[in-house]
This record gives structure tokens, sequence and C-alpha cells, in this order.
């Protein structure tokens, strides 16, 4: 590694530390001007709003990551620029793709980093902050083990009222069995007001019910002590599982609902965007600084704020792109892997549209 090549590096990675302190500060403060009126009605406590910062602020690492590079490597540039330290670099007989490099492996390196950290860091950080909204801040408020509704099959529905972890029972629960043939016809009903799980046969087992069953315009009903429901799909840490919103599972949980969601018929399209959208997220720093150095590489004229004001509105631009089309892509639009990668795709091809035009 050549003296320039650790000037240049080191400059860009003391500049992004900067700039993410820079806008996770900006960004907290404006989130505690809008919140704070909630914090005063509900009585939360100093410590607990300093704890809800905390957590937060991996997610907002995240999202100001790619913003954070682009900064930094517009801001070298165009300071290596402004100090003609471009040009004596050009003069003695190094290329503007050279000069490049160090950018591009760093950043490279950089989204690596950021996959295992959305991928597994945030999800967990998330999952704290969503129960501090619940628990302090009255919004979410459906618990993770209370009105659990979902689809066991093709052909069956379970809702629970409410599920106890450390017993393993559910509560008032309700197993729908529907026609292969026609999904619209229910063939049969189990209702139970005790549902455990025998971790020793591995199955459920309901408790003092019912099952009626269904022929027409016939109803039969039988009542049950103890019914042995073998043909159930899920185990009992699935079920909390099956409550989680997306941004609190991280990848291997995710991959993993997607697998359960094709077994059982449910459409995994949103889940599967959630998945591959962590991965071209995480990938977004390469894509912006691709884009803007391409721009910026060259003085052109314009201020160095100028340019990286500029560059840093097609970041937002890219983030609100890929908004739009992960919106597409949820409505079935277009293919889960493609929605995630699209905004990626247009901006390294306008890139790289633009990289022949640099000078030498």
């Amino acid at each position: 590694m050549k003296i320039l090549d650790k000037y240049l590096i080191k400059s860009f990675l003391l500049t992004i530390v900067f700039a993410l302190i820079a806008f996770t500060l900006v960004f907290v403060i404006i989130d505690i001007m809008e919140n704070l009126d909630d914090f005063i009605d509900q009585n939360v406590a100093g410590y607990i709003i300093a704890y809800y910062y905390v957590v937060f602020t991996p997610e907002i690492l995240k999202v100001m990551i790619p913003v954070s590079v682009l900064f930094s490597a517009l801001f070298t540039v165009g300071k290596a620029s402004n100090l003609s330290e471009l040009t004596a670099i050009k003069a003695s007989g190094i290329g503007i793709y050279r000069f490049m490099s160090p950018f591009i492996f760093s950043t490279i390196f950089i989204c690596l980093i950021t996959i295992v950290f959305s991928g597994y860091i945030v999800p967990i950080a998330n999952k704290t902050k969503i129960n501090i909204e619940r628990e302090y801040l009255a919004k979410g408020l459906t618990n993770a083990s209370s009105n659990i509704f979902f689809q066991d099959s093709e052909t069956r529905l379970v809702s629970i009222s409410f599920y106890d972890e450390r017993s393993q029972i559910s509560h008032k629960v309700s197993i729908q069995n529907f026609d292969a043939n026609d999904p619209t016809k229910i063939i049969s009903r189990i209702d139970t007001p005790t549902m455990a799980y025998d971790s020793v046969h591995n199955y459920w087992k309901a408790l003092n019910g019912s099952i009626r069953t269904f022929n027409d315009s016939l109803e039969n009903v039988s009542f049950f002590n103890a019914k042995i429901l073998s043909g159930l799909n899920f185990k009992p840490n699935e079920l909390i599982e099956k409550q989680q919103k997306p941004e609190e599972m991280n990848l291997s949980e995710l991959k993993a609902l997607i697998k359960t969601q094709e077994k059982v018929g449910t459409d995994p399209t949103r889940t599967q965007i959630e998945y591959y959208s962590r991965f071209s997220f995480s990938m977004a720093s390469l894509i912006v600084v691709f884009f803007g150095l391409t721009i910026s590489a060259n003085k052109r004229g314009g201020s160095l704020g100028s340019q990286i004001g500029l560059n840093i509105l097609a970041t937002f631009i890219y983030l609100v792109f890929m908004k739009v089309s992960n919106a597409f892509g949820k409505n079935g639009a277009l293919n889960p892997m493609l929605t995630a990668w699209f905004a990626n795709f247009i901006f390294l091809l306008a890139a790289l549209v633009n990289i022949p035009r640099l000078k030498q």
C-alpha cells in the first residue's frame, strides 16, 4: 500500500466517522423534539428515554451510513481538488481510476460490515426499541404473546388469544380447516380453551374443547376432554416468531420465515423483499460512491459545497427510489429480488455511463 493510499483511506474513514456522528446527532435531536410531548404525557423517566435512543441509534446508523460514505468521499476528493492535490496526483502519472481505488476498496469493506450490522445487530436493537414503545409510549400495544393469527397450512388457519411462553400453553384457540378444492368452504373447526404442547412426543393437545364438522348445510358437534393435534405444523418457539415485525428479525430468522411461508402456502413476497433489501441497502454505500465520484472526480466548476449538496441530494433520491420500488414489489408488480436491487441497478448504470467521460 502506497503512502498516498494510506493518506486517502485515513482521510476517508475519519470523515465517515465525523459525518455519522453529526448526522446521527441531528436525527436524534429532531426525533426528540417530535416525541418529547409523548414522553412527557406518559411520564417516561429520563434514563428510559436515554436508553430508548441508545437502542434507536443502530437503526439511524444503518440509514445514515450511505449518506456519510458519500459525504466523506466527496469531501476528500473535493478537498484534494481545491488544494490542487488531485492535479499533482494526475501529473505524477496516477490515473483517475487508480486514484479512486482506495475509496472503492474501503467502501467494499464497509459494505461487508454493514451486512452483518444491519442483518443481526440492528434487529436486536429494534426489538428492544419496539418493546419500549409498547410499554412506555403506548405504541403498537398488541403483545407478541396475544392475538396470534396465522396460516398453518394451505387449508388451515389458527388463532390464539394468548400464549404463555413459560408453560407453553395456548389459551382460547380456534383451528379452522378448509376444503383444498374450495378455500372459501370450511369443513371443520376446533375450539378449545386450552392447548398445551407435549415436548416429549412433540405434539399439541387440546383440552375440554369441541370439534365441529360441516357437510353442506349440516353441522355436527362433538366434545372432548383431551384431543391430540398431531397434524399442526408449528412449535411453541415459532408462535412468538410469527408475531415479530420484519425489522425485529435477523437474516437467519427472515430466511426461516420465508421457508415456512412457502411451506404453508402463504405469500412470502414481503418477507423476501425485506430479506433481499438487507443486502441491497448494505451495498448502497458502494453504489452511491461510484455514482458520486464519477461526477465529482473532475472539477467542472462550482464550489465544493455545491458538489456535496448535489450528490447528497442524489443519495436521498436514491433512497426514495428504493422505497417506491419496494412499494411496487409488495403489490406483486416486480420480482422480490429485482425489487430490492432495482435502485442499485439504475444508479450503478448511471455511474458506468459516466465513467468513460472522466479525464485521465
